[in-house]
């Protein structure tokens, strides 16, 4: 399963994310598709879209079940520590920053 959460959304990639995926809420995107139409789809509204950004939860054979990626300017940060997945607001001491 994939769920896309896309801030400042053109038209036009709104409605090449409907063809894959269902919309419950604005800019929510829920789908199951085949890792191979996933990735096509995430690289076609990468290449044609700058000024959005995307949060993107996909599901991975790993001990959360899921994985996390962001892309553009995201608000928060996210990072994978012996394997999980933890998302943090700001970091309170930036020398131990994990990336």
């Amino acid at each position: 399963m994939t769920v896309i959460v896309a801030n400042d959304t053109p038209p036009a990639i709104r409605g090449i994310l409907k063809r894959w995926f269902v919309e419950p809420k604005p800019n929510v995107f829920v789908g199951t598709v085949n890792r191979r139409t996933r990735d096509k789809v995430l690289e076609y509204v990468k290449r044609n879209a700058a000024d959005m950004s995307l949060l993107i939860l996909t599901s991975e054979p790993n001990c959360q079940g899921f994985k996390i990626e962001r892309w553009g300017q995201p608000d928060r940060r996210d990072t994978e520590i012996s394997g999980l997945w933890l998302v943090a607001e700001q970091w309170v001491d930036t020398e131990n920053q994990p990336f």
